[in-house]
């Protein structure tokens, strides 16, 4: 029953080629405020860098702002790619939005740099640092836990906040890690499906309890294009299609108008690769997403479902976030 599992969203904060920052970012904030009139649970911001049509690279900072244009939804990073800063410093930016928006604050990390290799290197030049994950998750641990007097590095403010710490991965790595250290896993889905079911068995399997959780909690990120009708969704479904197929071909990731037919825009084997980064899309209008939301959770013991929903017109979007709920509404009464 999908009314038992809680909804959330991540966003990457997407543009439309011709608007200005200011405006893409009020549309979040918006998006976001719509969220948590309607009762979701998260609303998590994605770490990239230099990446034309998305502008969430400051994650801190519009973590603070969206946190503080909320009344009641969580607010967090899906997530920060922490090879790109210091742990001491995540520490402080989070320990700060805690004591700020008291039990509303999550870290997300993950350990990719969140952009291209020439990118990463003028954000972090030491490319191994990637390597020293597990260590560095540790001392993030550390630096928001209770105060510790022997340590000589203490995060002010940071310390003994708990900021609640979730490992992201589209690899069986941070799965592993999770288990490993009893943390939330959240799998990204929306763009990596290939891994799925064998990061979700491992983690659960290999699961050791913590003071953080005595038991597994899985979180699956998966793409929406929720609409009326299935028809419509399809139509909706190719913003999504040509972002991806432009990120496949180095291009820049403004949000494109729908169109009518994907014909003459991609190649039989760029339809391929695009279908495949998209295999689990939740498209259709509330019965066909109904349907296939519970199929997932039933399969793989969801505990919380996390949805991109990348619509061109922000009225589609905060649409798609009303059927969405609908279809959970109609789970429940069946």
């Amino acid at each position: 029953m999908l009314s038992n599992i809680p909804f959330s969203l991540l966003d990457l904060t997407p543009m439309v080629k011709g608007a200005s920052v200011s405006e893409t970012l009020n549309k979040t904030i918006q998006y976001a405020q719509k969220a948590d009139q309607l009762g979701f649970n998260r609303f998590w911001l994605a770490e990239h860098h230099n990446m034309p049509g998305i502008i969430c690279s400051a994650t801190s900072i519009l973590v603070g702002h969206i946190a503080g244009k909320t009344e009641r939804i969580r607010v967090g990073s899906g997530g920060i790619m922490l090879p790109n800063h210091s742990t001491l410093v995540v520490a402080e930016q989070f320990g700060t939005l805690e004591s700020l928006y008291p039990g509303r604050i999550d870290l997300g990390l993950g350990r990719a740099p969140g952009s291209d290799s020439i990118t990463s290197q003028a954000l972090n030049s030491d490319m191994r640092r990637a390597d020293n994950f597990p260590n560095e998750v540790s001392e993030l641990q550390k630096l928001l836990g209770p105060y510790n007097s022997t340590s000589q590095i203490r995060a002010i403010p940071g310390e003994n906040t708990n900021v609640p710490i979730w490992l992201l991965g589209s690899s069986l790595f941070s799965a592993q890690l999770a288990a490993e250290k009893g943390l939330p896993y959240v799998f990204a889905g929306h763009f990596a499906p290939r891994f799925l079911h064998d990061a979700v068995a491992l983690y659960k399997q290999n699961f050791k309890p913590s003071n953080v959780l005595s038991q597994p909690y899985f979180m699956l990120a998966l793409p929406l294009v929720a609409a009326e009708t299935d028809q419509e969704a399809q139509y909706l479904s190719t913003t999504s299609k040509q972002r991806v197929l432009a990120l496949m071909r180095g291009k820049e990731l403004w949000l494109t108008p729908p169109v009518e037919t994907m014909d003459g825009l991609w190649t039989a084997q760029e339809k391929q690769q695009v279908d495949s980064f998209l295999s689990l899309s939740v498209t259709g209008g509330p019965g066909s997403i109904k349907h296939k939301l519970e199929v997932i959770a039933e399969q793989l013991g969801v505990d919380e479902f996390i949805f991109t929903n990348d619509l061109y017109e922000p009225e589609k979007r905060n649409k798609a976030l009303e059927i969405l709920m609908e279809a959970k509404k109609l789970s429940s009464n069946s």
